[in-house]
């Protein structure tokens, strides 16, 4: 059985980071441990005077704990950090534990800016740890950003403008650099994932429907799905449909409620999920 380990933060209500990560990561048949560097009463999108502790000091305790164990993971995901010093921690779990596979999505920024709280530290700090991945999984806001590049509104650009962010990012560091909500100018009423591998210089893509509706927690889904997805052995490209499909799904399951700030009904498409890696 694959092991795997998982590092962002827990909110107790709402499904994003942690919350999602665990169940789907465990329900797709792949064990999975867990650092949480921060416990929120809720996530931040629809909230508001929730409460935050922080578990930085936390994290190199583990990591020294595991290392004393000698605990090792067939591949670690890291998703949103709350500082640049998680960054470094995280490099340090790297360098001592050893996770075949490195997972990174940047979770920092969306439609042009950095996420409240952030400063431009964060985006160094990122694109440190982004070029010691083998896998990452921006989005163009946080790809324009780590590699210091104009960011255009979805539906705006072309193809060249994806694969020139994807080359720079894997010539950062990254094997792989998949770019996710890629709205191309010539392709309306899609959206896609593309990507870009440094060791074999081939591109790869996944278009589909696109919802015009938004809700929380769906890129740690998304991401969650595909690493344990390219852990069980798939390929990229299959790794990102299944991904995107479950993402689809679970927005379906959940449309018709108009007040569900809680994130997508992910639960329900879990059986479906199941049925997709089986194929």
């Amino acid at each position: 059985m694959k092991k795997v380990v998982t590092i962002q933060d827990i909110s107790c209500f709402g499904k994003c980071s942690t919350t999602v990560a665990l169940p789907v990561i465990s329900a797709m048949g792949v064990e999975c441990a867990v650092i949480p560097t921060a416990v929120l009463s809720t996530h931040t999108a629809g909230f508001h005077g929730f409460t935050f502790r922080d578990l930085t000091e936390d994290i190199p305790a583990v990591t020294d704990h595991w290392k004393r164990e000698g605990l090792t993971f067939d591949g670690l995901y890291t998703g949103y950090l709350g500082s640049p010093e998680q960054a470094a921690m995280i490099e340090d779990f790297i360098d001592k534990i050893g996770p075949r596979c490195v997972f990174v999505d940047p979770a920092m920024a969306d439609n042009g800016k950095l996420y409240t709280g952030f400063g431009p530290e964060i985006v160094d700090a990122m694109r440190h740890l982004c070029g010691r991945a083998d896998v990452i999984v921006p989005n163009i806001t946080e790809s324009a950003l780590m590699m210091g590049a104009e960011y255009r509104e979805p539906g705006s650009y072309d193809g060249a403008y994806i694969r020139d962010l994807l080359i720079r990012l894997a010539e950062n560091g990254a094997k792989t650099a998949a770019i996710t909500g890629v709205r191309l100018k010539d392709r309306p009423g899609e959206q896609g994932i593309m990507a870009y591998s440094r060791e074999s210089g081939q591109f790869t893509e996944y278009f589909h429907e696109h919802l015009p509706v938004s809700f929380h927690g769906t890129g740690d889904l998304f991401a969650a799905v595909m690493f344990a997805a390219l852990i069980l052995g798939k390929p990229l490209r299959d790794a990102m449909r299944i991904a995107a499909s479950n993402v689809l799904n679970s927005i379906r399951a959940t449309m018709d409620d108009p007040d569900y700030r809680y994130s997508v009904k992910f639960e329900l498409c879990i059986p479906e999920l199941i049925r997709m890696l089986e194929d």
